[in-house]
Formats: C-alpha cells, sequence, structure tokens
C-alpha cells in the first residue's frame, strides 16, 4: 500500500475528506519554500504536491507562472526539489508528496534515473500534465513499476469516450479539473462539479479529489462535500508570492484545510 493509498484509508476510518495543497518548489527561494513545505502537515494538509518550476508551464496561470519564474530565478531544479522531499522525510514519514510538473526535466533526467532518485527520496506520486494516456509507455508504467502512483487529470471535456482510456493506468487518485483552461482563473462550482464527480466515480475505485478555481475555506468545504477531497494551489501561490510570512501563509493553509476537513 502507497502512502497515498494509506492516507485515503486513513482518513475514509475518520470519516473526512482530504485536503491537498498545492505549492512551487523553491519559492520564493529555496529556504523559505522548504519551511513553508515542512510546515504544510501540521497545518492540515493530507497530501502536499510539490510544483517543478518550468520555463514553459502551458496549463498554469499567471500566479503559477510567477511561481516558476521566482523558483528559477533563484536556482530551484530537479534536484533541489527532490532535496525538499529528502529533508522533509527526516521528519515526517507518512504526508504523501506528489511532483507536479512537466515531462521536459524529467526527461532531461533521464526516466530511469529520475525514477531511481525519486523513490530514494520517498516521492509518492507524478503528476505530468503533458504526457497524455497515448504517451503510457514513456513515464506512467516505468513509475508504476518503480512504485509510483501515477495520477491523470480528468477535465469537463473528458467525455464518456475519453474517460476509460484516461483512468486505465492511474493510480492513488483521479485529479478532476474542475474548471476549463489554465489554473488560477474561474472559480470552481460545487454543482456543476457533482455530476462529473459521480461520473467519474461510477467508472472507477480511486478517490476523485477536485482542484483549480479554489480559493477559500468554504469553497473547499463545498468541493470537499461532493468528491474526496480539494486541492488549493494557487491561492496560496498568491499569499507566497505577495510576500507573506511563512507563519501567516501556513495560517491561511489551515483555514483551507479545517475548511475541507468540515465537509
Amino acid at each position: 500500500m502507497s502512502r497515498i493509498d494509506a492516507k485515503f484509508a486513513e482518513l475514509n476510518a475518520a470519516g473526512k475528506k482530504a485536503f491537498v495543497a498545492y505549492v512551487m518548489a523553491g519559492d520564493p527561494d529555496y529556504d523559505k519554500g522548504l519551511e513553508i513545505v515542512k510546515g504544510l502537515p501540521a497545518a492540515g494538509v493530507d497530501i502536499i504536491e510539490l510544483g517543478l518550476p518550468f520555463t514553459d508551464p502551458m496549463a498554469d496561470g499567471i500566479t503559477i507562472q510567477l511561481a516558476g519564474q521566482r523558483a528559477l530565478a533563484g536556482g530551484q531544479n530537479l534536484q533541489k526539489t527532490l532535496q525538499y522531499a529528502r529533508e522533509l522525510r527526516k521528519t515526517d514519514d507518512t504526508t504523501p508528496i506528489v511532483l507536479m510538473g512537466y515531462y521536459n526535466p524529467i526527461y532531461s533526467c533521464g526516466v530511469d534515473t529520475f525514477l531511481a532518485q525519486a523513490k530514494d527520496a520517498g516521492v509518492d506520486g507524478l503528476i505530468i500534465v503533458d504526457l497524455p494516456p497515448e504517451e503510457d509507455d514513456e513515464l506512467c508504467i516505468p513509475a508504476q513499476a518503480a512504485g509510483i502512483n501515477f495520477i491523470r487529470l480528468a477535465t469537463p471535456t473528458t467525455d464518456d469516450k475519453r474517460l476509460p482510456k484516461v483512468l486505465q493506468n492511474t493510480s492513488g487518485f483521479v485529479y478532476y479539473v474542475s474548471v476549463n483552461g489554465i489554473t488560477g482563473t474561474a472559480s470552481a462550482q460545487a454543482g456543476v462539479v457533482a455530476p462529473e464527480v459521480a461520473r467519474i466515480k461510477s467508472q472507477t475505485d480511486l478517490p476523485v479529489i477536485v482542484g483549480f478555481g479554489i480559493k477559500t475555506p468554504d469553497a473547499a468545504q463545498d468541493i470537499a462535500a461532493i468528491s474526496d477531497g480539494a486541492v488549493v494551489g494557487s491561492a496560496i501561490v498568491e499569499k507566497i508570492g505577495a510576500g507573506e510570512s511563512v507563519a501567516d501563509v501556513l495560517a491561511f493553509v489551515k483555514s483551507l484545510a479545517d475548511g475541507a476537513h468540515r465537509a
């Protein structure tokens, strides 16, 4: 059982939904970014999504783009991001860590080398937004063989014909993107999202968590109530980009986690 499977089993036993937080590794700089990441579990985060900074983040809105630029300017790279995982694992062996980003840095590292390093660092899952199911042999299948979950995105445009293809090699959980377009723009609406989550859940036993467009504790609660959990990224990254203190960022994260856990 992976850390992700164990976390959802633990949450189910407690009658709770998952709260997932996304932050860009190395934002606003290596040390402050690491301090934030290490504080996330105590703030109520069930699963940590660590963004891999990349020069051409096509699925990301301006907030995440700017975070990636800050991280890259500070020298953040794939190896330093894996070091974040190693540092967290020194004090926390249970909170799942999922790397989210694009394939290019992994390809440049070499798939086999990357997977060995990621597994050794304590990484549990990957969300690679520019690798469709047709490319599963590239990274998805090798990752699963290495014991790392490969988490797929489903979107409002993933119709009934496409959905089985999206689900076929997915593990850990399914990430439902609640709005069309890039991150950090429109707001998620529980009434619109609920039937889509139900449709996906009718096709898989995996948990379905919902991200994009969740910006407040109340929104986190509303979305978690109709799914297996809520993801917040841009709203947290915005606070980091505004220069708020680690304590203030983590207090905001806790308010979001409390919202999701009320569902």
